[in-house]
């Protein structure tokens, strides 16, 4: 991620003027330290506080659309001086540190709807709030994590399934609450070519640079769709493209090898633990990960729409790397705590 992203600040007219890369490492080193608190601390404890930091990160969001700083039409980052952070990257963690609360002190048995609802609630809230900002792709990530976790509790079927005909017959009223920059990311999702040179410019130049690397790939830092900056927010939602263009098809297929092996590891110690709350925590941080990077990557090569989710450890992005740290931090716990590591 950070030779990707120094390729990615550097272009020969200097058009990008930061070095993502050094800032990144910053962001690293200080998320290393976050990593081992969390170990430190325990998972336990972190979950026995899920509803306290959930309630914390709710007035956050409120906060933002209130007070938030405002960057390319969006209200996402609070302003601390010498840092930014977005309270919705940080969502993500205590929505399932409250969810696996919630579950626990239910006693693992959702049985009646009216048990399932709250959940459900839980994860609206935030969404709402984050849609507001207006980001479609962070506040979707909640469902994936909500579903999987309910699933693996043993949630009637049908309780799962009520939901999803509720969305999908809702559809067309979701569509006229959509942003205009929302649903031309969609038509041109099904047609790039419907607008070249505005909201399909980005997609096609990614596929041109992902296309472009061939088997090996141009080489670092020589990139063509990169240097000569065709390619928009190559550092954050399409660093996959560098990646591409510069390594090719061998170096895009390490990445995704690297990680398969992070994905596997995290569910053999979901799997080797028999305490039920460490597992449904371990689950809820995998699915969030495996989420966003196949999301990341689909709509990097035009698979899925443009919906601006960062490929976890190698897009640039303070919250979004401490968030991933934090979720690991946790995994790590319970593998340390139940000797599966």
């Amino acid at each position: 991620g950070l030779i990707s992203l120094h390729s990615a600040s550097y272009t020969p007219n200097m058009t990008v003027n930061k070095n993502y890369a050094l800032i990144q490492f910053s962001w690293l080193l200080f998320a290393l330290g976050v990593f081992f608190l969390v170990v430190k601390v325990g998972y336990e404890r972190w979950i026995d506080l899920g509803y306290l930091f959930f309630g914390i990160n709710i007035f956050l969001l409120i906060l933002v659309l209130l007070l938030g700083d405002v960057r390319l039409g969006s209200k996402r980052w609070i302003d601390l001086g010498i840092i930014n952070f977005q309270p919705s990257e940080l969502c993500k963690i205590t929505f399932i540190l409250a969810l696996v609360k919630y579950i626990e002190l239910r006693r693992y048995k959702l049985d009646k709807f009216s048990d399932v609802a709250f959940p459900f609630l839980m994860a609206l809230i935030p969404m709402f709030l984050i849609i507001k900002q207006p980001d479609l792709g962070t506040a979707v990530t909640f469902l994936p994590i909500l579903f999987v976790i309910l699933f693996i509790v043993g949630v009637k079927f049908r309780y799962l399934l009520l939901p999803v005909i509720a969305g999908i017959f809702s559809a067309p009223l979701l569509w006229l609450v959509l942003k205009p920059y929302q649903k031309v990311r969609i038509l041109v999702f099904l047609d790039p070519n419907r607008d070249p040179l505005g909201a399909g410019y980005t997609v096609i130049q990614s596929k041109i640079a992902i296309g472009s690397g061939g088997l090996s790939g141009k080489g670092w830092m020589s990139g063509t769709q990169n240097l000569l900056n065709f390619l928009p927010e190559r550092h954050t939602d399409f660093i996959f493209s560098v990646i591409g263009e510069e390594w090719g098809f061998i170096g895009a297929l390490i990445v995704i090898i690297l990680f398969a092996v992070i994905f596997i590891r995290l569910f053999n110690i979901a799997m080797s633990t028999s305490d039920l709350k460490a597992r449904l925590l371990v689950i809820g941080a995998t699915t969030f990960l495996l989420f966003q990077v196949v999301v990341n990557i689909s709509m990097s090569i035009g698979l899925m729409p443009v919906v601006g989710l960062p490929l976890p450890f190698v897009s640039y992005g303070g919250s979004s790397l401490l968030t991933t740290m934090f979720l690991l931090g946790l995994a790590m716990s319970v593998a340390l705590k139940r000797k599966v590591f």
